[in-house]
């Protein structure tokens, strides 16, 4: 479970801030895999990036009885000048995973090949996302939250990542994020919506994306 308690996080905008989370409360059930929608630019990467707790909210809380894996897809916790395997190694620490273990399910998974041995800072935008996504695959987190990684590489790479996340969800939840209608049908069970700084969670994931493409056509929040 993953319970948001009036959470608010503003940026610095010229002499203003601009609000992008607008004191959200809501509860992401344990076990369940949720959809958050939002049109581009709405904050839904920063509300991830909040609940794993790689940025902190400008106010109120995130409280949650699992854990929670770093945003899938999000490579800012890698060290450019580390290699993969150096990275891989310190994720590893970093959550009291063994190493070894950690190392050669990601090097399997991610078919960086001899990249995985060079710096990060060399990889494509593709290559981080496969260290990336196979970094939190091979970690047993109580919640994944998944930022459009599975979009990323060609048809067999992002098969094998869809086989990989549906293991992992068979005993753990997930909040997802994807511009993908019939990937989020495929994926999801219910939904949340997020517009202007506020949080809709919709039990049906049909009424979440329908909610979702009212939007995008320019109507109103309900």
């Amino acid at each position: 479970m993953i319970q948001l308690e009036h959470v608010t996080k503003t940026f610095p905008l010229g002499n203003a801030r601009s609000t992008i989370l607008d004191n959200i409360s809501a509860i992401f059930p344990s076990g369940s895999s949720v959809a958050l929608l939002g049109r581009n630019g709405v904050g839904k990467s920063t509300l991830l990036r909040i609940m794993a707790g790689t940025i902190r909210a400008t106010s109120g809380r995130v409280l949650t009885d699992g854990s929670i894996s770093y945003p899938v897809g999000f490579s800012g916790s890698f060290h450019p000048d580390l290699t993969g395997v150096q990275n891989t190694r310190f994720v590893a620490r970093l959550y009291g995973v063994d190493t070894g273990d950690l190392t050669q399910f990601v090097e399997e998974f991610s078919e960086l090949g001899r990249n995985f041995h060079m710096p990060f800072r060399t990889y494509s935008a593709g290559m981080k996302a496969r260290l990336s996504f196979g970094v939190s695959m091979g970690i047993p987190f109580d919640t994944y939250l998944v930022d459009e990684v599975t979009s990323v590489g060609d048809g067999a790479f992002r098969r094998k990542s869809i086989r990989v996340f549906a293991a992992r969800r068979e005993t753990a939840g997930a909040i997802v994020v994807s511009h993908s209608p019939p990937m989020i049908r495929e994926i999801c069970t219910i939904g949340a919506v997020l517009e202007r700084g506020k949080l809709v969670m919709y039990d049906d994931i049909e009424d979440a994306l329908a909610h979702h493409e009212r939007n995008l056509l320019g109507g109103a929040a309900a």
